[in-house]
Formats: C-alpha cells, sequence, structure tokens
C-alpha cells in the first residue's frame, strides 16, 4: 500500500479508501490511485482485478471452537481449496454458537466486501442464523438444515451411523449402545437416527443413549456406566475422542476390548489407529467436502445465489481391532 501511495502522490489512508470504495475520495485522485495500482507488481494485480470486477477475490467463513477435530478439520479443507481456486480466506471465529452472533459476522464480512461466505453450521442455532442473509448474499452451510433457502454441503451422519451400527449386528451382537454427542448438534441427531433405524430395522432392542458432549471425559463417564451393566456387548460412541474414553474406562473396569466389549467411534481422527486396540471408525473426509463448498460458492459467485441444494459426500467404515465377533 506504501508503493501504491507514493507512485499516486497520496497518502495511505487516501489508498485505503479507494481500495475499499469510500465515496469521500475525488474524482482525479481515485483515478490516480487506480493508475498507480495498475502500474505496479503482482499485488497490484489482484487489486486491479478486484477494481474491473468488482470482486474481492475473498471468501468469508464463520466458524467457530476450532479446538474440536471436525470443525478444525473441515475449516483447513475449505481454506485449502480456496486458495487453490485463487482467493484469500477472511476467517471469523466465534466463542459460541447462536444465531444472533452467527448473523453479526455475517453481516461484518458482508461490510468487508468478501464475495461469498461459508457457514460452518453444525448447530441448529447456527443454521437459524442462515434464514436471513444479506440479499444477493452467496452462501453454503457446512451442515445445516432444510429451514433456510441456502445450499448444503454435509456429511451423511445418518449413513456412517448404520454403517458402524449394522457392522457391530454383523458380528453378532444382539443390540448396540450408543454414546451420543450433544442434541443441539445437527452431527449428534444424525448418528442418532442412524444408530435406531439400524437397530429396528434389524428388529433389536434399542437402549437408551447415553448423552456425551464429545470430550474424552464424556466417553469415559458413559464407558463407567457401560462397564457397570449386565449384557453389553457392543458400544458406538459419536465421536472418536468419546471412544477414547470409553475405552480407557473399560480397561479400568478389567473388561477386554474388543473380547468383551466391541467399540466403534466416529471420524478417525489420527490418533485412532494407535488407540489400544487400534479403533474401527467411521471416517469422514473434510477434504472433499471443502472442495465442495468452494465449487458450489464459485458457481453461486459467477450465476448468483441459487434455491436451496444439498451436496451429501458418504462416508467410509474403517475396520480396525477394537471391533470382533460375540462370545
Amino acid at each position: 500500500m506504501a508503493d501504491v501511495a507514493k507512485e499516486a502522490g497520496v497518502s495511505h489512508q487516501t489508498v485505503s479508501r479507494v481500495l475499499n470504495d469510500h465515496p469521500n475520495v475525488r474524482a482525479d485522485t481515485r483515478a490516480r490511485v487506480e493508475e498507480a495500482i495498475i502500474r505496479l507488481g503482482y499485488r497490484r494485480n489482484l487489486v486491479a482485478r478486484a477494481l474491473v470486477t468488482k470482486r474481492s477475490r475473498t471468501l468469508g467463513v464463520v466458524s467457530f471452537d476450532t479446538t474440536l477435530y471436525g470443525p478444525a478439520s473441515t475449516m483447513y479443507g475449505i481454506e485449502q481449496a480456496a486458495r487453490s481456486a485463487g482467493y484469500f480466506v477472511s476467517i471469523v471465529s466465534l466463542k459460541s454458537i447462536d444465531a444472533a452472533g452467527v448473523r453479526d459476522a455475517i453481516d461484518y464480512l458482508a461490510e468487508q466486501g468478501v464475495d461469498g461466505v461459508v457457514v460452518v453450521a453444525p448447530q441448529r442455532s447456527a443454521a437459524r442464523a442462515l434464514e436471513n442473509l444479506p440479499s444477493g448474499m452467496p452462501a453454503v452451510a457446512v451442515e445445516g438444515t432444510h429451514d433456510a433457502d441456502v445450499a448444503v454441503v454435509c456429511i451423511d451422519q445418518v449413513e456412517g451411523a448404520r454403517l458402524a451400527t449394522r457392522h457391530l449386528l454383523r458380528l453378532g451382537h444382539e443390540t448396540v449402545w450408543h454414546v451420543s454427542g450433544p442434541p443441539d448438534w445437527l452431527e449428534s441427531e444424525g448418528r442418532v437416527r442412524g444408530w435406531r433405524a439400524a437397530l429396528e430395522e434389524a428388529g433389536r432392542d434399542v437402549p437408551g443413549p447415553l448423552a456425551g458432549d464429545w470430550s474424552p471425559r464424556a466417553g469415559y463417564e458413559a464407558g463407567k456406566s457401560l462397564a457397570r451393566m449386565d449384557g453389553v456387548t457392543a458400544v458406538f460412541a459419536a465421536n472418536d475422542q468419546m471412544a477414547l474414553g470409553v475405552l480407557r474406562a473399560l480397561s479400568e473396569a478389567g473388561v477386554r476390548v474388543p473380547d468383551q466389549i466391541s467399540v466403534v467411534g466416529f471420524d478417525d481422527i489420527p490418533e485412532s489407529e494407535f488407540f489400544s486396540p487400534p479403533l474401527t471408525t467411521v471416517r469422514q473426509d473434510f477434504g472433499v467436502v471443502g472442495r465442495h463448498c468452494i465449487e458450489v460458492l464459485l458457481r453461486q459467485i459467477d450465476t448468483g445465489p441459487t434455491a436451496y441444494e444439498r451436496l451429501v459426500v458418504r462416508p467410509v467404515f474403517v475396520v480396525r481391532s477394537s471391533t470382533a465377533p460375540t462370545r
């Protein structure tokens, strides 16, 4: 920016006002700055292109709590796909998800002139914020519901849970206990639905799920309860971190996995193959999710926002050593 200011004979504040299309800039000054931008090096090419196309080559992303594996991996996939397409990414990370916070974040990004927005919306409270987007704003939600008229890219959580539950039933287990995620999470809801549907389709009893919060501690507490119950031979945890807690609790109780109880997780975090025993789990391809998000968003930027569409990515079941036929 300093080079542009020197070339045009103006202050860097004036350059900033021109780049942000501020109205309080004289026409001849604006022209000098734009000409200076066009005369300068690589960086000016991006800015000059924005001046001509009226596009910022920047995409906004609203996310939160990126210490969780799923949102963090999704963010990485989106950033990589955006950069590969030649776009910058402006990220707003929220401490907690609520409709007002998400709306404020979207409004902030719109004011910054982003060309479109991706909202990582795994909770209903976040998804509700998508019902009132700024007019004409291209937008994609990762997860999300049918309630908002916005494109959604998601992994088939129901199918992933079906794969996990059916695997355990095929091994001869009479039923499968479930350690669920938080109730407001769409992923958690989908996994509960898939688990329950697989049991009901097989004519098996459906035990009450043990509620968790995605953490190893929650899995550990659920595992202690399961170890005290009679007749438990198979457990499906809604994510690998809770499965880790279940494994720890069962080990402390002297319950052998998979000899006495089989355990399945969900996510296939990098550490899952090094659990003891290595964890059977459901793999989510967040790289594919990121690419699809950017593809859909760029199409909207080119042609305008479209009516509701839903692009679903299938999960992959990964068999390791934490499951075995019942004895």
